[in-house]
């Protein structure tokens, strides 16, 4: 038996142990966390929806209408018409033949993944990737071969090399440090070595492109084949759940063959009716994402004026590097004494080295909230 006292005395000790903390609030930038209300620059709630009226009086509309739960799974009888609306919707969002609801984006990548790829085939990810991408990889029993973060070079001789089936699974938008995956080129090695390319933009979507359609839009990419996206829908539209998308016969296959959308109950219909809502707010509202790049250059102009460690990214994760969990705990610690919720991010989230401050900003934040973090943070340099 696992000596579960000891082990956990030992994650204490490397100060590698995580706590989770009570919100009395609505998600939002200015939340009550335990009883205190405080200035968080820690969610993932890009736009600023998570908290919207409109999304709520959709699923107060779908629950009126269709009740709570879905009941089933989708191919028994819980593919309700919201569900059904809303594939359709976010096909046409982002570009593709066809899309398919997932309950989550990390069981979305078990499927995905399991259904495409088997024990001869190769799966081919960056060191970087989400752990679900990690996870799916083994579930499919393929082999996964991880490349140096962004080693095209290193990426395109392992596919020369490869047999069977070949997947490259990256995220569009690296959740940890903020940057970019360099789509165009994996794409064009997905072509050039007959491989599938599978882009999870969990942090791109609704955030990145000129609609907001994320980062194959950012790269003037389309979920086409040998494209294949995974897209969440509870960071920046605000809700719950994940979907896949991409050609129709891949979404179809997906359907008879992804053991993690085959054997789960279908998300409840008021949460893919608040989702249609949010979908239509990210399409009309294209000042959120205007108002978000403006706050990312304001910190970043800020923090580089401050000396703080930064990392490539023009996206709304902006990671501030300390080193070690010390140094990261002892920094969120002093921030929450001044009334600002940040997160400190630690191994193995991250490698070894690497701890840092995961800050993110939303459309909800304003230009008074990154001055206030900012001065704090000058408050922190040795």
């Amino acid at each position: 038996m696992i000596p579960f006292a000891a082990a956990l005395a030992q994650r204490q000790a490397e100060r590698l142990s995580r706590q989770r903390q009570v919100l009395d609030s609505p998600q939002g930038v200015q939340p009550i966390v335990d009883g205190v209300p405080l200035l968080a620059f820690c969610s993932n709630d890009y736009l600023g929806l998570a908290a919207d009226p409109r999304l709520a009086a959709a699923a107060r509309a779908g629950l009126d209408r269709y009740g709570v739960g879905a009941g089933a799974s989708h191919l028994i009888t819980g593919h309700m018409r919201p569900h059904h609306a809303l594939e359709e919707e976010l096909a046409e969002f982002v570009g593709a033949e066809r899309a398919l609801l997932f309950s989550t984006g990390y069981m979305a990548n078990l499927g995905i993944v399991q259904a495409l790829m088997g024990r001869h085939d190769t799966v081919f990810e960056d060191r970087l990737n989400h752990a679900s991408l990690i996870d799916a990889a083994h579930l499919s029993r393929a082999r996964m071969e991880r490349y140096r973060h962004g080693d095209s070079a290193y990426l395109a001789s392992a596919l020369a090399g490869a047999s069977g089936q070949k997947l490259i699974a990256t995220d569009g938008v690296f959740s940890m440090d903020g940057d970019l995956a360099p789509l165009p080129e994996l794409h064009r090695l997905a072509r050039t070595h007959d491989a599938l390319l599978l882009v999870d933009d969990a942090h791109g979507l609704g955030v990145l492109g000129a609609q907001g359609r994320g980062s194959l839009e950012h790269f003037g990419l389309a979920p086409q084949l040998p494209l294949l996206m995974m897209g969440t829908l509870g960071k920046a539209l605000g809700t719950f759940g994940a979907f896949a998308a991409g050609a129709a016969d891949v979404i179809e296959y997906l359907i008879q063959c992804a053991r993690t959308y085959t054997y789960t109950t279908a998300l409840p219909p008021a949460v893919a009716e608040a989702t249609r809502a949010a979908l239509a707010i990210a399409r009309t509202e294209g000042w959120r994402r205007e108002k978000l790049q403006g706050l990312i250059a304001q910190f970043r102009a800020g923090a580089q004026q401050l000396g703080l460690r930064l990392m490539e990214s023009a996206t709304p994760i902006q990671p501030v590097l300390l080193g070690t969990p010390e140094a990261a705990l002892a920094a969120s610690a002093a921030l929450r004494a001044q009334g600002l919720l940040v997160t400190a991010i630690r191994p193995p989230t991250v490698p070894a080295g690497g701890a840092r401050l995961r800050i993110t900003l939303s459309a909800a934040h304003e230009p008074a909230h990154v001055v206030r973090l900012l001065d704090a943070l000058a408050g922190l340099r040795p």
